[in-house]
């Protein structure tokens, strides 16, 4: 009897003795975690960690899509800020496109009414205000942000402020709207409560506002707007840490609406943790306000919005353009078809704005199954010149014959290797 219990003390002693050896392990793996993760973030910063955390290389970067986002700033119903913003990884540049709310998107600006703003359409939902604007831009941006602006003052709020320069006295009073804004002309620490003053202002409440130079009523608050969120997005980028990263994602939940979800935007992370607030390139929809109808509109100049597009989301300048439109004379191939397989629009609109620019004409695009490698078919014969820069555009090779074909002279498809 007592030999049977000193084996099962035996027993109970070795499974102990297993399960603090197991435990242990547990503990070491978990602290060489930790000091894993610790000696990264000395080296790295948070951006390192979370590329470690999310098994990214060297490599992963060029995957990435250039990502377009529109930004709507909400206040009771309405959105007084209206800003396309896109973000490319493998540059690390970003954009942002004012446009201003009362522009034109009817079919006829004599007969335009309030109803002809792209204000209105947006309290018909932040989908059709996508629409309208991939309309207005030619630009494919699929995801949206409407953020409250409780979650402006919040955030502010939440980094310990934010240091501004207020370019004018501002002081206006609106009982209905609950709107009281009393701000002092220069360089401060805004609070979240200033914050939003800031950024609503338009006018003084006695019709004086911003001065002509700087853009007068809903131009200058664009430019505000702007300037504040650059310094907004550069000061966050400086003070985060966990801490903060956990704060704004509360924030986000209570204050944000949007179509974006984590597998959208997981691997875009790291590398926005490492963005410079100098690379970011602001401009405002080109155009003028003008009295239409019975009410004011702000009226695009498709031109010059075409031009400042180019510029913001393309890097093509005018002299681009106009290289484009004297090359596009001495260009033997008239007639190219594009098809997509790599799986994303944003490549294929990207290698399409690219062919455009250098002057090819894109007569056909579509989809096809996916494949690797990008590839040019000639359906007949084409300048060698032509070619070889097509060749220089797409980064590729790869030159079969095709089948000829009277209403194409090349096909082109694009594979998952086109990095934009």
């Amino acid at each position: 009897m007592k030999s049977k219990e000193k084996n099962v003390n035996k027993k109970g002693k070795k499974k102990s003795i297993v399960l603090r050896v197991i435990l242990l392990l547990i503990i070491v793996l978990i602290l060489a975690t930790v000091i894993l993760f610790y000696k990264k973030y000395k080296e790295e910063g948070w951006a390192g960690v979370s590329k470690t955390l999310l098994g990214h290389n060297e490599e992963t970067v060029n995957s990435l899509d250039k990502m377009y986002c529109l930004i709507l700033g909400q206040s009771q119903n309405l959105t007084d800020t209206i800003i396309l913003a896109s973000y490319d990884p493998k540059t690390q540049e970003a954009a942002l496109l004012s446009i201003p709310r009362d522009t034109f998107i009817g079919e006829n600006e004599a007969y335009a009414t309030s109803w002809d703003k792209i204000n209105a359409v947006y309290q018909t939902g932040a989908e059709n205000t996508l629409k309208e604007v991939r309309e207005l831009t030619g630009i494919n941006v699929q995801y949206y942000l409407k953020v409250d602006t409780e979650a402006l003052k919040a955030l502010v709020d939440e980094i310990g402020g934010v240091y501004f320069d207020v370019p004018i006295d501002m002081h206006y009073t609106d009982r209905g709207q609950n709107l009281y804004i009393d701000l002092k002309a220069g360089y401060q620490l805004l609070d979240g409560d200033k914050a939003e003053q800031l950024v609503r202002f338009r006018h003084n409440s006695d019709g004086s506002t911003y001065p002509v130079e700087y853009g007068i009523e809903d131009l200058g608050r664009m430019r505000t707007q702007k300037e504040f969120l650059t310094q907004l997005l550069k000061q966050s980028i400086e003070k985060m840490d966990l801490n903060k990263i956990l704060g704004f994602l509360d924030i986000m939940e209570k204050y944000v609406e949007t179509n974006l979800n984590f597998d959208a935007i997981k691997d875009y992370i790291p590398y926005i943790l490492e963005f410079n607030t100098d690379n970011i390139k602001t401009g405002t929809l080109p155009g003028e306000s003008i009295y239409a109808n019975v009410v004011y509109i702000y009226s695009v100049d498709e031109e010059k919005a075409k031009e400042m597009i180019n510029e913001l989301f393309y890097n093509i300048s005018p002299e681009d353009e106009k290289e484009k439109e004297e090359s596009t004379q001495t260009i033997g191939i008239e007639s190219i078809e594009i098809l997509n397989g790599s799986g994303s629009s944003s490549k294929l609109n990207e290698a399409i704005s690219e062919l455009e620019a250098s002057g090819f004409n894109i007569t056909q695009s579509g989809n096809t199954s996916t494949t690797a490698n990008t590839t040019i078919i000639t359906r007949k014969d084409v300048p060698e010149k032509d070619l070889n820069k097509i060749k220089e555009i797409l980064n590729t090779q790869i030159v079969v014959e095709g089948e000829s074909d009277s209403n194409r002279d090349i096909t082109i498809i694009i594979g998952t290797d086109y990095v934009m």
